[in-house]
């Protein structure tokens, strides 16, 4: 018979405790990486919108610009302009929503907001018109817009 001494099972729970503080390292540093790769996205997408307010801006200083990306009434460019850069601004709103960098109550200004816009203004009938806006978007924020937003406004 084996006869284990009080040095070994010293030396053996030293072992597990060393094993388990490993075990929980990697945990956490597993929870950072996913972490830093939702900040990474975000700061990505706040550049990327960025550029799109930026390419926008120059649209509305030079209404000529529009006809590169879509060839609409020349009179209608302005408007059709602030609508793009509106809902733009909405999308990215929604896709920080997705990422969880917005909360639930700047969510809420938001949706208010949208809804009146499509409710009170003409955002409805530009995102319903022969101009295609919608096409513009991710399919997720078109699903919501016509889901949660003109099905909303829709019934009231």
């Amino acid at each position: 018979m084996v006869v284990v001494g009080i040095a070994e099972y010293f030396s053996m729970a030293e072992a597990l405790g060393i094993i388990a503080t490993l075990f929980v390292i990697l945990y956490f540093s597993r929870k950072q990486m996913q972490s830093l790769s939702v900040d990474i996205e975000t700061k990505v997408l706040s550049d990327l919108d960025e550029k799109m307010h930026g390419l926008t801006q120059m649209a509305f200083e030079k209404p000529q610009l529009i006809r590169i990306v879509s060839n609409v009434e020349s009179d209608l460019t302005e408007e059709v302009e602030f609508t793009y850069h509106l809902l733009h601004t909405f999308a990215h709103a929604y896709h920080m929503r997705q990422r969880k960098v917005v909360s639930d109550n700047e969510r809420t200004g938001w949706l208010r907001m949208l809804r009146s816009c499509f409710e009170q203004g003409k955002l409805r009938e530009y995102w319903e018109s022969d101009l295609e806006l919608e096409k513009w978007f991710d399919p997720a924020f078109q699903e919501f817009i016509n889901n949660e937003i003109v099905s909303v406004v829709t019934k009231k």
